[in-house]
């Protein structure tokens, strides 16, 4: 569906990309938060198991989301050195020809 109205593949795949991040905090969290209110459950230990996983669960969503960032950035920086993205077009005309004889 989205192929068709989104014709740039680069343009799909940061949006895929951006979407994942925000997936990856929440359903860290709820897994984090279930597993404890089931182990509190189990165990009788309320509220002990519960807030201890969640924290985890918070801590593992924000590792999630730093490593997701970092290859997102790598990508990005990938793009940038290849030209393909067109923001440098027409920023610094002329530098470039400076730049390789220096």
């Amino acid at each position: 569906m989205f192929g068709k109205l989104i014709k740039d593949k680069g343009v799909r795949d940061s949006i895929a990309s951006a979407s994942v991040v925000g997936l990856n905090l929440v359903s860290a969290t709820f897994v984090g938060l279930f597993l404890g209110w089931w182990l509190d459950k189990w165990l009788g230990t309320k509220p002990w198991l519960l807030l201890a996983f969640l924290i985890f669960g918070i801590i593992a969503g924000f590792r999630n989301v730093m490593q997701e960032v970092k290859k997102i950035q790598k990508a990005d920086a990938r793009v940038g050195d290849d030209g393909e993205d067109g923001q440098d077009a027409g920023k610094g005309q002329g530098q470039g020809d400076d730049a390789k004889k220096s």
